[in-house]
C-alpha cells in the first residue's frame, strides 16, 4: 500500500491521474511502473531504440520525485549499466529537461520520452562519462561496438510490470483513507461483540437463578438446588407416617385396656 508521505496530497492526485493514463497509454518503446510503497519512486523499462547501439536492449530506470515536485525536477538514474556519454557510472542522468530547462507544466510522459530520445541522439559536450563522450566524437564505430557490447551484457529483458498494477495502486490510493475508516469501524464493532457475548453467556446461569421459583427454566440452571427441592418434599411423608404409626399403636393399647376392663366385669 502507498504510503506516499513525501508528496502533498494535490500533488499525489495529480500523479496518480498521470500514472493510470501512462499505465493505459504508454508512451512508444516506454513501459512504467511504480513503487507499491511510495508514488515517489517511478520506475520505467526503456527500449532500445532500433538503429541505435542500444537496439535490442531493456533499460530500467527509475525518477525519483521530491518533496517539492512538480517546482523541482525529478532525479533520473539508469538502474541497467549502459555505455552513454550522459549517463554517468552510477546512473545519474545528465539532461537539460531535468535540469535548467525543467518546468512544473512538464509531465512524467514528456520526460520519459526525453530519456528515450537522448539514446537517439547523445550529447557529448555536457558528458557525465568522458570516455564515452570523447569516443563519440572521434570514432563512432568504437563507441557503437562498446555500446553494444554493455547492452548484449546488461540490457536483457527484465520482468515485466504486473498488468494493471498502476491502475490498482493508484485506485487504492483513492480509497486508502475510506477502507481505513471502515476497518476502524468494523474492528471495533467485532471487539464489541467479542466482549459483550461472553459476558452474555457468563451471566446467564446467575440471571436465571435470581427468577422466582416458578420459573420452568430454573431447575435446568441451577442443577443442585433443584435436587435439595426435590429431597425435603420425601422427607415429610416419612413424618407423618411415623406420627400415624404411633397413633394406632396408642388405639390398640387403649383396645387392650378396654377389652380387659369387660373381662373384669364378666367376672364380677
Amino acid at each position: 500500500m502507498a504510503t506516499n508521505e513525501n508528496l502533498p496530497p494535490n500533488v499525489i492526485k495529480q500523479l496518480a491521474k498521470e500514472l493510470k493514463n501512462l499505465d493505459e497509454s504508454p508512451p512508444e518503446g516506454i513501459k512504467v511502473g511504480v513503487n507499491d510503497d511510495d508514488f515517489s519512486i517511478i520506475f520505467a523499462d526503456i527500449e532500445g531504440p532500433a538503429g541505435t547501439p542500444y537496439e535490442n536492449g531493456v533499460f530500467r530506470m527509475k525518477l525519483l520525485l521530491s518533496h517539492d515536485f512538480p517546482h523541482s525536477p525529478p532525479k533520473g538514474y539508469f538502474l541497467t549499466r549502459i555505455f552513454h556519454p550522459n549517463i554517468a557510472s552510477n546512473g545519474e542522468i545528465c539532461v537539460n529537461t531535468l535540469k535548467k530547462d525543467w518546468n512544473p507544466s512538464l509531465g512524467l510522459r514528456h520526460v520519459l520520452t526525453v530519456v528515450r530520445c537522448l539514446l537517439i541522439e547523445p550529447f557529448p559536450e555536457s558528458a557525465l562519462n568522458e570516455q564515452a563522450g570523447k569516443m563519440l566524437l572521434e570514432n563512432y564505430e568504437e563507441y557503437a561496438r562498446h555500446a553494444r557490447i554493455y547492452t548484449g551484457i546488461h540490457a536483457k529483458p527484465k520482468p515485466k510490470f504486473k498488468s494493471g498494477a498502476i491502475s490498482e495502486s493508484t485506485k487504492a490510493l483513492n480509497v486508502d483513507q475510506s477502507n481505513a475508516s471502515v476497518l476502524n469501524n468494523s474492528d471495533q464493532k467485532n471487539a464489541a461483540v467479542s466482549v459483550t457475548v461472553p459476558l452474555q453467556s457468563a451471566l446467564a446461569p446467575c440471571m436465571m437463578a435470581s427468577k422466582g421459583g416458578n420459573s420452568q427454566e430454573q431447575p435446568a440452571a441451577v442443577g443442585p438446588m433443584h435436587e435439595t427441592e426435590v429431597s425435603e418434599p420425601a422427607a415429610a411423608p416419612t413424618t407423618s407416617t411415623l406420627k400415624k404409626d404411633v397413633g394406632l399403636s396408642k388405639v390398640q393399647a387403649v383396645k387392650k385396656k378396654m377389652d380387659a376392663r369387660k373381662k373384669s366385669l364378666k367376672r364380677l
